[in-house]
């Protein structure tokens, strides 16, 4: 392993004051580092290497990309600043906590540079994390007595830019009982050691966690931590003794088993692996623990650390990418298909820019009016948050619908697999019948609509689609977050008070301002005696 990476991700955040790196990995290191003995299964067998496996090493190649434009003269312009913990390096924008305006977009315009070197597929990108890590610094006195390890998690991620995901939710098991409760299944302490807690227990959903170096483990659920064992908000390494990941079928595996890149062409780069995170008697030690034992902490991560609005910056600003993707597969469909002249068509590819036009905007919103936070700091405005929260989960759906009716068969016209174009006996009837309109030729017709295919209705794609509408957390409670925004903010009083400031106006008797006219003689009611 290369001696930076050795530094770089196998160092422990307190001690980042000793080494000595001031840029964060290149592709190549971040490969590296992950060639660390950890535990993986998939199809029954465990992997041996997950940079070299079916499963994952596309997928790891596309990560590459991202730690390799830090370092391309081109884009490390669009994606750095310098850190603020005194090392004189230069950080992903994200991973640095804001002061002003121009911080917020500086790191929102990094995410959406880095969501386009994916084409907004990756939902977990090694910046989601920073909307947590990046508050650490700012908030740390939240995670007291643990505040020294916050502080150093922040400079540690900070000027290396490690790729950190989370397990955040318990285990669809028994769901209708409090997590002590399930002992045998949720995340909780087993003991205390000198050297640190032993933990035991599963976490979901662990998205992109095989391909990171640090997965980040808290609570959040709708039904609150009662018992101390199980209020714990810790780090782990991904190759960590005891932690296993159990992965789910692998799309990229089954794009290079049974089709090729030209026939599907996002499933087999960039399948962020959904795997069952288990703790089997993991040590974490103290310097990774960010709360132990204090309920009322562990229940509160997700409002009081400050999290939750960055986390939406984010998701949406990757949304609005992934958006720009698929408004512009749609508008080259119609136009290989004929029907760009269509009024109706016209009409459905409108809607979709305006969903992409709203998303775009609520990142705007977000930055561009912040809001004081902690000292100096700080955070995005929530009340955009809580509306891309809402509306991502009705938009992505709607998006896909409308693009399944305006292309309709188009989708499913085409040849099985790359190779026909390959035979001979095939291809004069491949080039006269899948060809498309507008001098689109058979097989770059078919080339696009493979990879709309794959955007919304292969099995990737279909996971994209439960992906979008679960992403903020249960659907019900995030229209919650939104009225209880607005109650702490002050907004539903203002609300109300706007309401009564009209009710006001007017009661029994009439008007009951001197400018407005009551009925008189005019009223129906006095003409009948009515009084």
């Amino acid at each position: 392993m290369p001696e930076f990476v050795r530094e770089a991700v196998a160092a422990r955040p307190d001690q980042t004051d000793r080494c000595d790196a001031t840029r964060p990995m290149t592709g190549a290191e971040y490969l590296a580092s992950l060639d660390d003995g950890r535990e993986v299964y998939i199809y029954g067998e465990r992997v041996a290497k997950v940079t070299e496996h079916p499963a994952f090493r596309n997928t790891a190649r596309m990560i590459a990309r991202l730690y390799d434009a830090m370092h391309d003269p081109a884009r490390r312009t669009k994606l750095l600043v310098p850190t603020d913990t005194g090392n004189g390096g230069m950080t992903h924008a994200f991973f640095k906590a804001p002061k002003t305006m121009e911080d917020l977009i500086a790191g929102r315009d990094a995410i959406a540079d880095w969501a386009r070197i994916t084409y907004g597929w990756v939902g977990r990108s090694p910046d989601y994390k920073a909307a947590f890590l990046a508050t650490l610094g700012a908030n740390a006195d939240f995670y007291e007595p643990y505040q020294c390890n916050a502080r150093h998690w922040y400079k540690f991620s900070q000027e290396r830019v490690p790729f950190i995901n989370h397990a955040i939710i318990h285990p669809p098991v028994d769901r209708d009982r409090p997590p002590d409760q399930i002992s045998d299944v949720c995340c909780h302490v087993v003991r205390e050691t000198d050297a640190g807690i032993v933990v035991s227990g599963a976490k979901v959903v662990a998205t992109g966690s095989v391909l990171t170096n640090y997965t980040f483990v808290a609570h959040h659920g709708l039904i609150p931590l009662q018992d101390r064992s199980y209020a714990v908000v810790f780090m782990v390494p991904t190759n960590a003794p005891g932690i296993k990941f159990i992965c789910r079928t692998s799309y990229e595996m089954t794009a290079t088993a049974m089709g090729s890149p030209f026939d599907y062409p996002l499933s087999s780069r960039l399948d962020e692996n959904d795997a069952i995170f288990i703790m089997d008697e993991v040590l974490v030690p103290w310097e990774n623990v960010f709360v132990h034992g204090d309920v009322e902490k562990a229940n509160n991560f997700f409002p009081r650390t400050g999290f939750l609005p960055r986390f939406g910056v984010h998701g949406c600003t990757r949304l609005a990418v992934k958006l720009d993707f698929i408004s512009g597969l749609l508008l080259k469909a119609i136009e290989a298909s004929g029907t760009k002249d269509y009024r109706g068509v016209q009409a459905n590819v409108g809607e979709v820019i305006a969903w992409r036009n709203l998303f775009w905007g609520l990142s705007d919103a977000m930055v561009r009016d912040p809001k004081p936070w902690v000292g100096d700091y700080v955070q995005p405005n929530m009340d955009p948050v809580n509306a891309y929260m809402i509306i991502a989960t009705i938009a992505y759906t709607k998006i896909k619908y409308i693009v399944e009716q305006t292309v309709a068969s188009g989708l499913i016209y085409l040849n099985s697999h790359a190779r026909d174009f390959q035979s001979p006996a095939i291809r004069p009837y491949l080039d006269k019948y899948l060809r498309g309109s507008n001098g689109v030729d058979a097989e770059q017709r078919v080339k696009l609509m493979k990879l709309l295919w794959d955007s919304i209705a292969s099995e990737f794609g279909g996971r994209h689609e439960l992906y979008e509408i679960n992403y903020a957390g249960s659907t019900e409670e995030i229209r919650r977050y939104a009225l209880f925004g607005a109650q702490a903010s002050g907004n539903a009083a203002a609300f109300m008070g706007f309401a009564e400031q009209c009710m006001a106006e007017y009661d029994l008797n009439g008007w009951t301002v001197p400018d407005l006219s009551d009925p008189g003689d005019l009223s129906y009611h006095l003409m009948r005696g009515g009084g």
